[in-house]
């Protein structure tokens, strides 16, 4: 097993140990001293010598080295899918999926970098030739959330990597684990200072944002990207912060919508950003997809077929929403209540302001509200401040595309919710943050356009 790196006397004397648990039975599993300013230094400085020779690599040559990267993620799976059960108690099964994509990604963001980017190439000026070449930025940090560990630095590392930068990766101080073999095996594969692991807390992070870094990379809260943005300064800043996805169910809604949504409701304990979290009916339909959904939520389990919350922080957050909704209905699905276990929940019959409608809850609850007509109902969907995923059910096409259209979101879905691949470009809009993950178009949140004009 990986375990976070040790710091030097200087930074331990700084900062208290982080105490690592297992969210499946509460135990402390370990514990790390977080990176303080003498570490994110040598971190950066690191990251910044092994970017030159990494953009110096032709992209076959760089494809080359990512692949021996996911052979090496595909080598390891059953190590990274014990690490990332341990700190994040999901189930094995989901670990290994996450883990089979997260060496996806690696090489098609590797393959997608040889195709390139179309550069413009012609005579715009009478007498000149011009092109665009797509250059790297330099030095990416990225700091990645708790609910996906490797995953989501795979969606942060994989294209900036294709793309010739070299990146410092801050994990969530619960679960530093999965990363830290990641730079391992990249170290192997890639070379040195190319991908650099800084294990930490909220503070290493703002010390890496005020680091030396080119660009930020950011995975998180809204509060957070916000404060991130304002340190930033004149360095780009990719943001992907949350959702609040609504699901707009229509009376034709085909058969398989209530388990299907009591399947991505519960998938990671409902943490995860794109999850199905507002389902919106009409007057008409409302009391079916109560009863449909109570009882697709009885067949998903909390501690048979999700697990737990990831810290007690978060499960103080859910606990705090749920006990402040004002829903007249609060219907709890059997599983395990115990530490960091919540069961599956449906909360009906709420205000429009009720703060589980307005807040990300971030865990397996999904609040129902009703709408007389479509339009009411699209205009519920659009109603809070966040805009990163959407989905429609209904059998209409019709009907399904023209929502789609109107529905304020960087991703949507019709009759199916959180079906992604690595083709599909992923990002949010308004209070969800802006910049693109996953697909082709990932590779220019790491690139800056340079262009060449030669008279001739």
């Amino acid at each position: 097993m990986a375990h976070p790196p040790a710091t030097s006397a200087a930074s331990a004397a700084s900062a208290a140990p982080i105490v690592l648990i297992d969210p499946r039975t509460g135990r402390t599993r370990g514990s790390l001293a977080p990176a303080r300013a003498d570490r994110v230094a040598e971190a950066v400085g690191t990251a910044r010598a092994g970017s030159r020779p990494w953009a110096a690599h032709t992209p076959r040559e760089r494809e080359r080295r990512l692949d021996a990267l996911a052979d090496l993620i595909e080598e390891h799976r059953a190590e990274y899918a014990a690490l990332e059960c341990a700190g994040t108690g999901k189930p094995e099964a989901e670990a290994v999926n996450e883990i089979g994509a997260v060496a996806d990604l690696f090489r098609f963001h590797a393959g997608a970098a040889r195709a390139g980017t179309a550069p413009a190439a012609g005579r715009y000026l009478t007498g000149h030739e011009s092109w665009v070449r797509w250059e790297p930025i330099g030095v990416v940090g990225a700091i990645v959330p708790w609910n996906y560990p490797l995953l989501m630095a795979a969606w942060r590392c994989a294209p900036a990597l294709a793309a010739g930068n070299a990146v410092v990766v801050k994990p969530a101080e619960t679960t530093p684990d999965s990363a830290v073999l990641l730079a391992e095996h990249a170290a192997r594969a890639l070379g040195d200072g190319v991908l650099t692991v800084l294990p930490g807390d909220r503070e290493t992070g703002r010390l890496l944002v005020a680091s030396g870094v080119d660009m930020i990379a950011f995975t998180g809260s809204a509060a957070a990207g916000a404060d991130i943005a304002a340190r930033a300064g004149h360095r780009r800043v990719s943001l992907e912060l949350g959702g609040n996805s609504p699901v707009l169910v229509l009376p034709d809604a085909p058969g398989h919508t209530w388990s299907a949504l009591a399947e991505a409701c519960t998938y990671n304990a409902g943490q995860s950003c794109a999850a199905p979290a507002r389902v919106i009916t009409l007057d008409e339909n409302h009391e079916q997809a109560v009863a449909a959904l109570t009882a697709a939520f009885a067949e998903r389990q909390a501690g048979r077929d999700f697990g737990p919350l990831n810290n007690p922080d978060q499960a103080a957050r859910y606990d705090r929403l749920v006990a402040a909704s004002g829903a007249k209905r609060s219907i709890a699905a059997p599983g395990r209540t115990d530490g960091l276990w919540r069961p599956a929940r449906l909360l009906a019959d709420l205000p429009e302001d009720d703060p589980a409608v307005l807040e990300e809850v971030f865990g397996p609850l999904l609040t129902v509200q009703r709408a007389a007509t479509v339009e009411e109902a699209l205009a519920l969907a659009n109603a809070v401040p966040q805009a990163l995923a959407a989905s429609v059910w209904t059998r209409d096409l019709g009907t399904a595309l023209d929502l789609t259209a109107r529905l304020d979101a960087g991703e949507t879905w019709v009759n199916c919710h959180l079906a992604q691949t690595a083709e599909l470009p992923h990002g949010g809009r308004g209070a969800s943050g802006h910049g693109t993950d996953l697909s082709a178009l990932a590779l220019q949140e790491y690139q800056r356009p340079k262009t060449v004009t030669v008279r001739l």
